[in-house]
């Protein structure tokens, strides 16, 4: 029998709900930005990790933002000083383009990586990482902007959100879960750093049509933003920066939260 998209809503809210901090790195800095620009010094990642680890964070997002468009090897040794300092899974995210990169990430600790503008330029490099690695290591970053000419009026954009492709969205998702590809994170470039929250037609679009963990990006900045990624998005894992890194919202008061509503959390 086929799932309604209800019926896929309400079994993700009864699975249990991750919360993941993320980690934007630049000079071994941890910083954020709105619209992927505009960026702000938010700490040093070890002490942003330990942090993140003792209030209740279920797992941790590591993104070198600028090593794709430098043209360089992500920065493995800053991530090897976060994973040594925590014990939560880590999923690194930026500048990942090789089976050389992926088996580095691993080897410095990472649980999981994060490809994105690689998967879309060569697909085969994610079949083979599948088939080396095994899919539930490899998670499919997605950077989205509105385009309302495509199916799922979300247009794939790569290079840190800087190209646009003419993709679709929930195409190329569906693509990345045909090569095996484990689980699926989309981020809304218009809502990245706003607070004005999730892109839910856009997490809720990948989620339903790849049947996949789907982890929210992009824009959460209330506690009831959090709660929509979850009922509306149907994500399975509600990643955020800026509502954590500059205090405006705890992890522990995010999971009393939902849990208030009646969602199950780590």
């Amino acid at each position: 029998m086929t799932e309604t998209r209800e019926s896929i809503g309400e079994s993700v809210a009864r699975a249990p709900i991750s919360i993941m901090p993320c980690l934007d790195i630049r000079d071994a800095r941890v910083v954020k930005g709105v619209h992927f620009v505009d960026i702000r010094d938010a700490g040093d990642p070890v002490e942003c990790a330990r942090n993140y680890e003792q209030a209740g964070a279920d797992e941790l997002g590591f993104l070198d933002i600028t090593a794709t468009v430098e043209g360089r090897r992500t920065i493995f040794d800053v991530l090897r000083r976060v994973t040594e300092a925590v014990r939560i899974p880590v999923t690194l995210g930026g500048g990942i383009k090789s089976l050389a990169d992926v088996e580095s990430a691993f080897a410095a600790g990472a649980a999981k990586v994060s490809i994105s503008s690689a998967a879309f330029r060569d697909p085969g490099f994610v079949a083979e990482a599948v088939r080396q690695f095994g899919g539930e290591r490899i998670v499919i970053a997605i950077d989205a902007d509105r385009n309302e000419a495509l199916p799922s009026k979300r247009e794939v954009y790569i290079d840190g959100g800087r190209t646009p492709t003419g993709a679709d969205a929930v195409e190329f998702a569906l693509k990345m879960a045909g090569l095996g590809a484990g689980t699926m994170l989309p981020t809304s470039k218009l809502g990245d750093g706003t607070k004005a929250g999730y892109d839910l037609e856009l997490t809720r679009g990948i989620a339903d049509a790849t049947h996949l963990p789907t982890i929210a990006s992009g824009g959460a900045g209330t506690l009831e933003h959090f709660l929509a990624g979850v009922k509306e998005g149907h994500a399975s894992t509600l990643l955020a920066a800026s509502v954590f890194h500059f205090g405006i919202l705890g992890v522990g008061a995010v999971k009393a939260y939902l849990r208030e509503h009646g969602v199950a959390v780590r």
